[in-house]
C-alpha cells in the first residue's frame, strides 16, 4: 500500500524516534541530552562498548558512528524489528492515534497532481523573480532597497515581483502549457463565480515565495505596492498549503536550528527577512494567522525552547498570552516557551534597522520563561486588599496551571506558583498589591487601579483618596475597568461585523479601515480575517455569497454565535432594512468609538504613568477627565 507523504510526516512528527529506539537500547545518560532530544546508546545494530549510535528527535533520523545504519523511525522497524513498510507505519500509526487511510484507487494520481502543483508553483516562482530584474519591477525593488536588504538576501529569499497587469502570469503560464484550472488549483488566478475572465491573483505586489521543509514553493505571500485593499495577501489554503501548519522560512531556519538548538518566531515576512540578513538565521514566522498547534509542534521539533517574539505594545501582550494558554497542554520535561518582547512602537525589522543587530541579541537575551509570562500576566495591574481577591488570584493561577497535560511539569508549577505565592503574600503584608511588570518597571505600588509612587510628594495620599471620591466619584476597579472596556470592545466589534454581513456590498470602500481596527476579541478577529481572505478573493459580495463562502471555511457557526442571528436570505426578518448609506455610515460610527475608546485608555496609562512620577493636581485633573470620557463612551456603547 501506498501511503500520502503528510500522512507519514504526521506519523514522525508524533511518534518520537527516542521513545522507539528506548525499547531496544539503554540511553547513556551521561552524554543523552533529552532536552533537547539528543540521545546516545550503544548501537542496536552491532555490537559495541562505547555509545557510537546517535538519535535526534528534533531531526527523527538515527546514524551510527561505527556501522554507519541510519534512517528514521519507520526505517528503525523495518531493520531491527524486521516488519515490512506497511507493517511498521501501521504500528506507528496505532502509537500516533491515527487512522490508516483507506486504500484508494486515485491516491497515486493525486501525488501525480500535487507533483504537478509543485512545478507550476515553480515556475511562478522564476517568473515573479524575473519580474524583478525588468523595469516594471523598479517600484519593487526601491521598496526592498530602501528595506536595507542586500542582493544576496534577495536571492536567498527569492524575492520577486507580481506585474501590475490583469493576466501576466496567466498567460506566461499558458504558454508553458499549464491548463487553467492547474494554475487555480495552485493558488495562482482566480476565477469569477459569475464565469468572466480568469485573472492572476497576485498584481503589481512584492512577491515573496512559502516554501515547504524540503524547499519546495507551496504558496506565495505579495505585498501590496500601490493601493490595495489588503496590504499582504496570501495564496488560498490549496492541496499544498495549509497555513495552519506552515511557518515562513522553515527549510533555511531548520538547520541553523538544530545547530544551535534554538529557534525564534516572529510575526512577518520582513521581520524574517530583516534578522535572518542581521545574523539570526534561525527565525521563522507563522502566515497571516495566529500561532497554532500545528505551528507549535513544528518550533519544538527544531528546539525545546522556541523564543516567541512579540511587539511589546497591548496587542503583542495579548497575542504572547494567548501563545501560552495554547502550548499550555503540550508542555513537557524540558519542553517549554521563552517570550521575548520588542520595545513599544518596533518591529524586529526596525529595531535592526535603527539600533542593530546588538538591539534584537539583547531582547533575546532578556526573554522570560513561560512560568514568568503566566504569573505576571494574572498579578500585574490588579489589587489583593480582599480576601475573595486573593482567593480568585490563587484559583486563577491553579486553573492555568491544571490544564498542563504532563503530571510532572503540572506537579512543578503547582509547587512553583504556591512558592511564589507565599512569598507575594509575605512580602506584600497580605494586602497583596501588584508589583512589577512582566518586563521591567518598579517602584510603583497599585491601589484602585491609580499608581502611586512610593517614594513622591508627601501629598500623593491626599490627591490619592480626593481621586477616589472626588466630587462624589469614585473610580473604578482594575477589574471592573477591565470588565467594562471587554463589554465597550465586544459590542463594537459585533456590531460592526454585523454591518459588514448585511452589507458586505461596503467592503470595497472601507476594507482598509476595517483591517486594521483594534480588535481585542480573538474570536471576532478571527471572524474578521476570514472576512477579509474571502472579500479581497471575490469581488461583488452580497450576503448570501459571504455566509455561503464563511460556510465553506467552516465559519457559519461563528456568524451566528459572534455577529448576532443568522444572516440567512431565506429569512426575510433577518434582512437589514439599512441602505448602503445607512450601513456605511453606522459602520464608521462603530469604528470611530472603537478607536476613541483604545485612544482613551493608552492616554489614562500614560496619565496614570505621569501621576506615577509627579503627583500633582494637573495630572490628577487629567486621570479624572479622562476617566469620565471613557465611562462616557461605554454609556454610549450601550451600557
Amino acid at each position: 500500500m501506498r501511503f500520502p507523504a503528510r500522512f507519514l510526516d504526521e506519523i514522525r512528527l508524533r511518534v518520537p524516534l527516542s521513545q522507539v529506539v528506548g525499547r531496544h537500547v539503554q540511553w547513556d545518560r551521561r552524554r543523552s541530552n533529552p532536552a533537547r532530544g539528543d540521545w546516545w546508546a550503544c548501537c542496536p545494530f552491532h555490537h559495541e562498548k562505547t555509545p557510537s549510535f546517535h538519535a535526534d528527535d528534533r531531526k527523527g533520523f538515527y546514524y551510527c558512528f561505527g556501522c554507519h545504519a541510519k534512517g528514521d523511525v519507520i526505517t528503525f522497524l523495518v531493520e531491527k524489528e524486521g516488519l515490512d513498510f506497511a507493517e511498521a507505519v501501521a504500528q506507528l500509526a496505532q502509537e500516533a492515534g491515527l487512522e490508516l487511510p483507506q486504500p484508494d484507487p486515485h491516491a497515486e494520481r493525486r501525488e501525480e497532481e500535487r507533483a504537478s502543483l509543485h512545478d507550476v508553483l515553480e515556475l511562478a516562482a522564476r517568473f515573479y523573480e524575473m519580474q524583478l530584474a525588468l523595469p516594471e519591477g523598479e517600484a519593487a525593488r526601491v521598496y526592498v532597497q530602501g528595506r536595507g536588504l542586500s542582493e544576496e538576501t534577495i536571492r536567498r529569499f527569492r524575492l520577486g515581483f507580481a506585474p501590475d497587469a490583469r493576466d501576466a502570469l496567466l498567460q506566461h503560464l499558458r504558454k508553458a502549457g499549464v491548463e487553467e484550472a492547474l494554475m487555480a488549483e495552485a493558488g495562482l488566478i482566480a476565477v469569477p463565480e459569475d464565469g468572466g475572465r480568469p485573472y492572476d491573483r497576485f498584481r503589481n505586489r512584492l512577491m515573496f515565495p512559502i516554501r515547504d521543509g524540503r524547499g519546495r514553493v507551496i504558496a506565495f505571500g505579495g505585498r501590496a505596492l500601490g493601493e490595495a485593499r489588503a496590504k499582504y495577501l496570501n495564496s488560498p489554503e490549496t492541496p499544498l498549503f495549509d497555513k495552519s501548519r506552515v511557518l515562513y522560512n522553515l527549510d533555511l531556519a531548520r538547520p541553523v536550528a538544530f545547530e544551535r538548538g534554538a529557534v525564534i518566531a516572529v510575526e512577518g515576512y520582513m521581520d524574517v527577512i530583516a534578522l535572518d540578513q542581521a545574523g539570526f538565521p534561525h527565525v521563522v514566522a507563522p502566515l497571516g494567522t495566529a500561532l497554532t498547534e500545528g505551528h507549535l509542534a513544528l518550533l519544538w521539533r527544531m528546539a525545546a525552547e522556541p523564543v516567541l517574539c512579540f511587539d511589546g505594545d497591548a496587542a503583542g501582550m495579548k497575542a504572547a498570552w494567548r501563545a501560552l494558554e495554547l502550548a499550555l497542554p503540550h508542555l513537557a520535561p524540558g519542553h517549554s516557551l521563552r517570550f521575548a518582547l520588542l520595545p513599544e512602537g518596533m518591529d524586529p525589522d526596525d529595531l535592526v534597522r535603527e539600533q542593530g543587530a546588538e538591539a534584537f541579541a539583547a531582547v533575546l537575551e532578556a526573554a522570560r520563561p513561560l512560568i514568568d509570562m503566566l504569573w505576571h500576566g494574572l498579578v500585574d495591574n490588579r489589587t489583593f486588599s480582599t480576601p475573595e481577591e486573593r482567593a480568585r488570584l490563587e484559583a486563577d493561577l491553579e486553573a492555568l496551571v491544571m490544564r498542563i497535560g504532563d503530571a510532572k511539569v503540572r506537579a512543578h508549577y503547582l509547587r512553583e506558583v504556591r512558592s511564589r505565592l507565599r512569598d507575594f503574600w509575605r512580602g506584600t503584608g497580605g494586602a497583596g498589591a501588584a508589583g512589577r511588570s512582566a518586563f521591567g518597571g518598579g517602584g510603583v505600588r497599585r491601589r484602585a487601579g491609580m499608581a502611586v509612587h512610593t517614594g513622591g510628594k508627601p501629598r500623593a495620599g491626599a490627591m490619592q483618596a480626593r481621586m477616589l471620591h472626588a466630587g462624589g466619584r469614585e473610580a473604578p476597579s482594575p477589574g471592573l475597568i477591565s470588565k467594562a472596556r471587554e463589554r465597550d470592545e465586544a459590542f463594537r466589534e459585533r456590531e460592526i461585523l454585523r454591518i459588514v454581513l448585511r452589507q458586505p456590498e461596503i467592503l470595497d470602500e472601507v476594507f482598509e479601515e476595517l483591517a486594521e481596527l483594534p480588535f481585542s476579541s480573538p474570536a471576532l478577529d478571527s471572524l474578521r480575517g476570514k472576512i477579509l481572505d474571502i472579500a479581497a478573493g471575490h469581488a461583488g459580495l452580497d450576503s448570501a455569497r459571504l455566509l455561503a463562502h464563511l460556510q465553506d471555511e467552516g465559519a457559519g457557526a461563528d456568524v451566528v454565535r459572534l455577529a448576532g442571528r443568522a444572516i440567512s436570505p431565506d429569512r426575510q426578518e433577518d434582512k437589514p432594512d439599512l441602505d448602503l448609506r445607512r450601513a456605511l455610515a453606522s459602520f464608521r460610527e462603530h469604528a470611530r468609538q472603537l478607536r476613541r475608546t483604545a485612544v482613551l485608555e493608552r492616554e489614562l496609562q500614560a496619565a496614570e504613568q505621569a501621576f506615577g512620577k509627579d503627583p500633582s493636581e494637573e495630572n490628577l485633573e487629567r486621570i479624572l477627565r479622562l476617566r469620565e470620557e471613557l465611562q462616557a463612551a461605554r454609556r454610549l456603547a450601550g451600557e
